[in-house]
């Protein structure tokens, strides 16, 4: 059974993915005078600005893997297996031209056409706009396989053909002819690339040769040899400098003087897979490479020598990454260490933040005297490390150790490099066993220690800033068998060591003494420990996984459903949800307080590494056989997600890995109506009749009830507004020998203005109601009337209820009758003491002369003191509950 509806992940991004093993294209852009360039990563295009290296722009993703790609000045051209497509604005696909049997390896755009060469030896020219075949050319594998390609400048509708047999052809594609053959080398042909001069053509040899040939007169004018096997790429400089460069399978660049004819320098290792592209811009001392080691690097040649330092760079992991783990408490940096045994940062935010901390090794001095090739003081690929931010501007604060290595290494962040100690037990200082290394580290919250956990099951302790050693857990050693994990809690009060025999042992961090030790059901594969809560996450061999509270050392939890050999585990910061990968390929999260499974999904290669951001926006996985780390978004912090349990015939979908650019957020289920799970609860306005509920009403409204005399006195101005005096145009004055002013006269309003209403009053809507309610015994429409009114417009219905106000005896005791009702159905309860307090305030001279009356307020006090011993029953039993919650020793 399929839930409707997305999951609670939904694919977000994929980090460190930068470039593959197809070359990338250069393009000039008129309007804004500036070079781009485009890069094919998996299945769609990123385009970089050379300026700043900053990726402007993603393209759609294609269905499969790009092989091939290709560029004219508006068009992207992109293909997979047998299929071509174009890219406008470098990101949605305008033009799909289908037409091949086999699997496209060659594109050259040709103005209003663009060419392209599959492996069966087949040559079609396409139109760009209407999509349809202008040519095509079938050539004999046997005779003349096409291997390079190159539209030679100036030549009008010519293009020049490179094969493995070594001759060359060149074609005019408007008449459908053979202009020449060129006999060659007797040498496949690798690349073909146009030099600045006109006629003249650089040819790159299987054998590592480079023919610079004239194609006019069909002269060799020049030809160079490398060593590093077949050219995979070449370049020339046009800044003024006669420059080559070529590209070689290992990764060296050879740069080459072609007025002198001579070698200028070597640029070795500068990616450490083949070089698949190479391209030096127009007018600069820049050149671009990028590599099947997922790196792009732009050179500048700046210096003398002529050898040329990167000036800006694009890299992640050359080999797929083994273990993520997010770094600090903001969620913005991931630590990830590799199988080419680096440890990289990622930056969630812009990947101008991203930082590598280099390769482990034993020498730092002698490996790079050696070169990443011959390097033998390498260090192995890390397999487990912790980090934390505590001290990290002072001493190192990252611990790793690494694949079947007794030694473990220090790391420090802020200086991206490897730290100042190597941490190995003494007795092992001056040999190395083979046999014994390290299997699992972590670091405490403070910074300060590291726990070093040993294949032999011994455990122990080191100081960060100085890399003493502190102490060892047991007298020999803590466990029996491997040590699978070890953790330390938020306050250096515990240490919790894992062995593989099935252990799990509490020891006190600073005596070294056991506190206590549990056996678990089957030996177990690693731990996890949630600092914040003290719960602890484990994984056992039989694939099932248990939660441990530390308080109180019992199991609480254990869950069962994964099919594989559990990879990795991670909780979410407020410790509810425990998210685990398996080699089954299954991603699931488990509810800790309901102990269900809230969620599944499938991906098509297995997770081996998780780890969910410390602000809870993002879960990180990393991928067998896969480059990237993969973002997926916490689709509770935005939208409504069922967290109800899975039932148990759920079959999880297949999710497709996020690609580079933020995916939105589509809800799968299409225009289907939402499952019932998923429909917004409203709370009704009375859970339950035995309840005693309150209004939703704002204080303001009931609270001050008593007080509106008070409060009307507080507010009344002191003395009303005074207009002045208009005075007369000529003032009048008194006779005599002083001038003086006639005084103006007193106006004396003796008439009182204040009129008598009650005899003129109509009945108010609530009176209406209440004397409706006498004989219907419906007393929700005069309540529902009281409780829009504002606190004023309250006190004068509540005075239009005695007869002086226009009211009756009647509806006074149908009043009483409400607030009864209220108190019988225990809704709006605070509502009902305000109204009768005000009721008792107004009306008590009255109510107590009239017999009817005053027998229906003695049974309404009677309700009112029963519910009242009720609750304060229940206040109590709660008070005492809390009370013993707070002091109690659990």
């Amino acid at each position: 059974m399929a839930r409707e509806g997305a999951g609670l992940f939904a694919a977000f991004r994929v980090l460190g993915h930068f470039s593959g093993h197809v070359p990338h294209v250069l393009r000039y852009h008129g309007r804004h005078r500036e070079f781009y360039l485009a890069v094919a990563v998996g299945r769609s295009v990123h385009t970089y600005n050379v300026k700043k290296l900053g990726i402007v722009a993603v393209s759609n993703t294609l269905p499969q893997d790009i092989t091939c790609l290709a560029a004219d000045r508006m068009l992207i051209f992109a293909s997979y297996d047998n299929v071509l497509h174009a890219f406008a604005r470098n990101k949605e696909v305008v033009h799909t031209y289908e037409g091949h049997k086999a699997r496209i390896h060659l594109l050259q755009p040709f103005g209003d056409h663009v060419i392209s060469v599959d492996t069966d030896n087949v040559l079609i020219v396409w139109n760009i706009q209407s999509e349809e075949e202008y040519l095509q050319i079938d050539f004999d594998k046997a005779v003349f396989a096409v291997s390079a390609l190159l539209h030679p400048s100036t030549y009008l509708n010519k293009i020049l053909l490179g094969s493995e047999q070594g001759t060359l052809q060149l074609w005019n594609i408007r008449s459908n002819k053979l202009l020449h053959s060129f006999p060659g080398w007797g040498l496949a042909v690798t690349t073909l690339e146009q030099a600045p001069a006109v006629d003249v053509v650089a040819v790159g040899l299987v054998s590592g040769h480079i023919i610079v040939h004239n194609i006019k007169f069909d002269e060799t004018l020049m030809k160079f040899h490398q060593d590093w096997g077949p050219i995979t790429a070449i370049s020339f400089r046009t800044d003024g400098h006669p420059v080559m460069a070529a590209g070689s399978p290992v990764g060296h660049i050879a740069l080459w003087d072609l007025e002198e004819k001579k070698l200028i320098c070597h640029m070795q290792n500068t990616h450490s897979t083949a070089i698949a592209g190479m391209s030096f811009v127009p007018g600069e001392p820049l050149l671009i490479t990028n590599g099947a080691d997922n790196a792009l690097r732009v050179w500048i040649f700046d210096g003398p020598g002529g050898i040329g330092r990167v000036l800006r760079s694009r890299m992640g992991h050359s080999a797929p990454p083994t273990k993520i783990r997010y770094h600090g408490q903001n969620g913005e940096q991931i630590l990830s260490a590799g199988q080419d045994g680096t440890l990289q940062s990622f930056s969630t935010v812009h990947e101008k933040f991203n930082k590598s901390l280099g390769r482990g090794s034993i020498n730092k001095k002698k490996s790079k005297k050696k070169g990443l090739k011959l390097d033998t003081m390498a260090l192995p690929p890390i397999t487990a490390f912790a980090s934390e931010v505590a001290h990290q501007s002072d001493w190192d604060g990252i611990i790793a150790c690494h694949q079947g290595y007794i030694t473990c290494t220090t790391w420090n962040y802020e200086k991206t490099s490897m730290g100042v100690h190597k941490l190995r037990p003494e007795e092992f200082s001056k040999h190395k066993p083979i046999d014994i290394y390290a299997t699992a580290v972590d670091i405490t919250s403070c910074g300060n220690f590291s726990v070093i956990g040993m294949s032999t099951g011994q455990v122990d302790v080191y100081n960060m800033q100085s890399g003493i050693h502190r102490g060892r857990y047991g007298k020999e050693k803590a466990h029996e068998g491997a040590i699978r994990g070890v953790a330390v809690d938020g306050l250096n009060q515990l240490v919790i060591t894992a062995g593989s025999e099935g252990l799990i042992k509490f020891w006190k961090f600073k005596t070294k003494d056991l506190v206590y030790s549990t056996e678990l059901p089957s030996s177990l594969n690693g731990i996890l420990l949630h600092r914040d809560s003290g719960i602890l996450g484990i994984a056992f061999d039989d694939f099932t996984i248990s939660v441990l509270d530390i308080e109180t050392r019992k199991i609480v939890r254990t869950f069962s459903g994964h099919h594989g050999q559990i990879n990795d585990m991670t909780f979410s910061p407020d410790g509810r949800w425990l998210i685990t990968s398996s080699m089954d390929c299954s991603i699931k999260t488990w509810d800790l307080p309901s102990g269900c499974l809230i969620d599944c999904f499938l991906v098509d290669s297995a997770a081996v590494s998780l780890t969910m951001s410390p602000t809870g926006d993002f879960l990180a996985s990393a991928h067998v056989d896969d480059l990237g780390i993969y973002l997926w978004s916490n689709r509770s912090l935005y939208s409504l997600v069922s967290l109800r349990p899975l039932p148990a015939d759920y079959e999880p979908s297949l999710v497709t890995l996020p690609s580079t650019c933020p995916m939105q957020d589509v809800d799968v289920s299409g225009d289907e109506d939402p499952c019932d799970e998923m429909i917004e609860y409203v709370s009704p306005e009375q859970l339950g009749e035995q309840l005693v509920t309150l209004s939703l009403l704002p204080e303001s409204r009931w609270k001050n009830l008593l007080n509106l005399d008070i409060i009307k006195k507080k507010n009344k101005p002191r003395e009303p507004p005074k207009v002045p005096k208009s005075a007369p145009f000529f003032i009048p004055t008194v006779p005599g020998l002083t001038p003086r002013y006639v005084p103006p006269e007193e106006e004396n309003d003796s008439q009182s203005k204040v009129v008598n209403l009650g005899v003129l009053a109509q009945k108010s809507d609530f009176y209406i109601h209440l004397e409706e309610a006498l004989s219907t015994n419906k007393y929700k429409p005069p309540l529902d009337f009281l409780k829009s009114l504002g606190p004023s417009n309250i006190e004068i219905e509540l005075r239009g209820l005695a007869p002086e106000g226009g009211g009756s005896m009647e509806v006074m005791l149908s009043f009483l009758r409400m607030i009864g009702m209220m108190m019988n159905k225990k809704y709006n309860f605070e509502l009902g003491q305000a109204y009768l307090a005000l009721f008792l305030k107004l009306h008590l001279k009255i109510v107590s002369s009239e017999p009817k009356v005053l027998e229906e307020l003695s049974k309404l006090s009677m309700q009112l003191e029963e519910t009242w011993i009720h609750l304060q029953a229940l206040f109590n039993q709660s008070l005492c509950v809390l009370t013993y919650m707070k002091s109690a020793l659990l």
